[in-house]
């Protein structure tokens, strides 16, 4: 059971909810504008995807690294230095001049974001029991669909108008702000650490044995095909909307607009029906809702009309997932185990984005952007068989 001190929740979750508006947004806004940035610093299309690459690459190596620290010495701790890291590395994204320079930023961007993104689940599991954990991570997560309405949008526009500096110098302000919130309002819950002795073998070692947990490996694997789907799906979207349909910035904006307000409407929802119905009935009929509309998306996207459908109903299927599986996902080890696991979860996942980013650019360059949905879809139907077949479904009382 998640024990708690006596700070406010409320603000424990607008700290948390303004780290993951932050931190997402300014991964998602890479795809609507990775044409600008490709125009700005002469990147061929076919390798615009490793900036993605990069990021995934390196959240993957800091999640590993973070999460026996963070079982050790605190979510608290792991969380202040990984959003005062990825401000500094925003704030720098306004000097790069050329692609090597933009490639190195992201990757420092990503070293950051390896420090939160299994922190900051871990967080929610340390300080909400677990019948509480659907519904707090559905609105920390709502950040995501509020920078899709809010943060997205606005941050095209601005790429659009002084070029795509812009766009990360914003999330560099929010960030910024983030550390202050977490430095003030965000204590250390007091759920019982990790005892031993911490060193990279004692590190290795618990890896190694958290591996031989069957329950652990499936759930790697399901975040692998998740972050995998997304990574061939969404990278390339924008760019094939701007050749399929002649659309720009203010349009591309205007979908992820659409997105995030499905998104932010189904995320809390779905995470507070999942803490009375359970997590797994809405993880795989989400894959499968996912699964086609991906295969649906080449052919109903006859204008931009059909593109708000389409996408938005998507983010549907992502929304309804995302909180329902990281809620069990706290539950599927000891307490003392579970930054460890996240964050292995979440590096494996990054692994799957960086391989489907990079895979999408060959993909679409070659055999089209149909391509990449039907790939993406498979790995998606996957991804419901998995958490079908090797996913426990926790007790509540956990």
């Amino acid at each position: 059971m998640a024990r708690r001190d006596n700070s406010h929740p409320y603000l424990v979750l607008f700290a948390l909810w303004l780290m993951v508006f932050s931190a997402s947004s300014q991964v998602i806004i890479v795809s609507p504008i990775l044409p600008r940035i490709g125009e700005a610093l002469n990147i061929a299309e076919a390798y615009q995807g490793w900036l993605i690459t990069s990021y995934a690459v390196c959240l993957s190596l800091f999640a590993l690294i973070i999460g026996p620290i963070s079982d050790k010495f605190g979510r608290r701790l792991v969380i202040l230095l990984g959003c005062g890291s990825m401000a500094v590395a925003l704030w720098l994204h306004g000097v790069v001049e050329n692609f090597a320079q933009l490639l190195t930023m992201r990757a420092a961007a990503g070293a950051a974001g390896g420090m939160l993104s299994g922190a900051a689940v871990s967080y929610v599991g340390d300080y909400f029991p677990y019948n509480k954990r659907g519904w707090a991570n559905g609105w920390v997560m709502s950040g995501i669909a509020v920078g899709q309405i809010i943060g997205i949008p606005i941050g095209t526009l601005l790429a659009d108008w002084v070029g795509f500096k812009g766009a990360f110098m914003m999330f560099a302000g929010t960030m910024t702000l983030t550390t202050v919130l977490i430095w003030f309002y965000v204590p250390q819950p007091d759920v019982e650490r990790d005892k031993n002795r911490l060193t990279v073998r004692s590190a290795i070692a618990g890896y190694r044995e958290l591996l031989g947990r069957r329950v652990v490996v499936a759930a790697s694997a399901t975040y692998f095909l998740m972050f995998f789907s997304i990574g061939l799906y969404v990278i390339y979207l924008p760019t094939w909307l701007e050749h399929h349909l002649g659309v720009e910035g203010t349009a591309i904006a205007s979908l992820f607009l659409v997105g995030g307000i499905a998104n932010v409407i189904a995320g809390p929802a779905a995470g507070k029906l999942s803490d009375r119905t359970g997590r797994k009935p809405l993880i795989i009929t989400s894959c499968l809702g996912l699964a086609v509309v991906m295969v649906a998306t080449t052919y109903l996207t006859t204008s931009m009309v059909m593109a708000y459908v389409v996408f938005g109903f998507a983010m549907v299927m992502f929304a309804i997932r995302i909180s329902p599986l990281q809620s069990l996902m706290t539950a599927l080890v000891e307490e003392q185990r579970r930054g460890a696991l996240l964050s292995l979860a979440v590096a494996i996942g990054q692994i799957g984005l960086g391989i489907g980013s990079a895979v999408a650019g060959t993909s679409y360059v070659r055999y089209g952007y149909v391509s990449n949905t039907l790939t993406a879809a498979v790995a998606v139907l996957g991804m419901a068989m998995l958490a079908y077949w090797a996913l426990p479904e926790p007790k509540s009382d956990q």
